[in-house]
């Protein structure tokens, strides 16, 4: 059984920071690209940033320079570092993984959510 669980959400002002983790545990033998998604209320979910097994983040325009995704593969770890939060980031934040399993199945999983809140 594979497991996603996301971590490090809150409430913060804006112009402070945030830094969501995401732990992948279970029956994992390669850990490909991973990712973060949120969904704000009322809208669909979006792809916020992803970093390949090997090479550079790619975020969308909106978060470009201040948030920045890293990862530790032998801890089956990714981050988020969210700095300089606006009230638009209010979101769910999601982990997607992208993961080959000892049974060499390969799927996308995906962890349940951090509520993060913007606010003043």
């Amino acid at each position: 059984q594979v497991q996603l669980e996301e971590s490090g959400g809150g409430l913060v002002q804006p112009g402070e920071s945030l830094r969501l983790s995401c732990a992948a545990s279970g029956s994992i033998r390669s850990i490909y690209t991973m990712a973060w998604y949120r969904q704000a209320p009322g809208k669909q979910r979006e792809w916020v940033a992803q970093l390949p097994s090997s090479g550079w983040g790619n975020y969308i325009p909106s978060v470009k320079g201040r948030f920045t995704i890293s990862r530790d593969d032998a801890k089956k770890m990714a981050y988020l570092q969210m700095n300089s939060l606006r009230p638009e980031d209010t979101a769910v934040y999601y982990c997607n993984a992208d993961l080959e399993l000892l049974s060499n199945t390969r799927a996308a999983y995906w962890g349940r959510g951090t509520q993060v809140t913007v606010s003043s």
